[in-house]
């Protein structure tokens, strides 16, 4: 006899029908009127992560909500990574009344609003972030995938069939956007971990979201203590690398001393990093490629470094 209950799936069934950890955050888009506007979230998620000429982030929502038409209007949101302070949460809570103009609840709103770097740096209209957002993705639909172009905004009764598969407006009442990382925001002591190497302590306060609502209100989890569990290391033999290393390019060629620096990337990978070193001794001019040499690939934020030490 099975241990588990049988629990019915009905809409919503992230909020209703489990108990599922997902993150808090506030994206703000362009109104018509070039003003911003914020609105929580928490169904976000990656979705390029590799092998393509972008990455980009996945967005569920309601597709009537301002975020929604805003995006099917210009294109352009910020994702926003609030801290866990519970005043900070109470007010992305206040931001999330279904029907809520901007115009009703933007004067309301206590966060802080700055330019993102990317209007900074060349002058294009986007929408604004949160002064005191641990982290922010500036992105860009990608409208162009399934045919989610010809979808546009002005319809908040609900849009009639065709839908889409996975962008664009892709039910009644539902919208999925993928969204073009075009710019990734940090502070500087987050990021400052990150290049270092990141300890325990290092890790940001950031609220995770279980899910589950009431009638009455959303629950979240402030950040507790970080615990490291230590990878599992399984390495290869010298002469398995070196024949996958041996077929990576017919000019590019590894020293064995250089090759032993990779013994532990699991073999499901192997390929993509080898192709990775090629590439760069490419565009280096290298034909041999030794444990130097990997030592400089590796570190892919060595020039983060050479800033942050001047």
């Amino acid at each position: 006899m099975s241990s588990f209950e049988n629990l019915r799936i009905v809409d919503n069934f992230y909020q209703t029908s489990l108990f599922f950890p997902m993150p808090t955050v506030v994206i703000s888009t362009l109104c018509e009127d070039g003003s911003t506007t914020l609105g929580p979230y928490s169904l976000v998620q990656p979705y390029y992560v590799a092998g393509k000429d972008y990455y980009a982030m996945l967005l569920s929502c309601r597709n009537s909500s301002n975020t929604a038409q805003n995006i099917l209007r210009n294109g352009k949101c910020a994702i926003n990574f609030i801290d866990d302070n519970p005043k900070t949460f109470k007010e992305a809570v206040k931001l999330s009344w279904p029907g809520d103009k901007p115009s009703d609840k933007m004067p309301k709103c206590k966060f802080k609003l700055e330019e993102g770097i990317i209007q900074e740096e060349t002058g294009e209209k986007r929408p604004l972030v949160l002064t005191d957002a641990i982290e922010v993705i500036e992105c860009s639909w990608v409208r162009e995938l399934d045919g989610a172009d010809k979808d546009v905004a002005g319809e908040l009764n609900g849009y009639e069939p065709p839908y889409h598969d996975f962008n664009g407006i892709t039910s009644k009442f539902g919208a999925h956007f993928i969204l073009k990382i075009d710019k990734i925001l940090m502070k500087k002591k987050y990021s400052d971990a990150i290049i270092r190497g990141v300890k325990a302590s290092d890790f940001p306060p950031l609220p995770v979201d279980y899910g589950y609502r009431d009638s009455k209100n959303f629950w979240f989890h402030r950040k507790t203590r970080m615990r490291a569990e230590l990878l599992q290391v399984r390495k290869a033999s010298l002469a398995s690398v070196r024949y996958a290393a041996d077929r990576a390019d017919d000019k590019v060629k590894f020293t064995d001393d250089a090759l032993e620096t990779v013994l532990g990337v699991p073999r499901v990978f192997l390929p993509l990093v080898l192709k990775g070193c090629v590439n760069w001794a490419k565009e280096n001019g290298v034909e041999l490629v030794t444990a130097e040499h990997m030592k400089i690939i590796n570190d892919k934020r060595s020039k983060e470094k050479n800033k942050n030490k001047k």
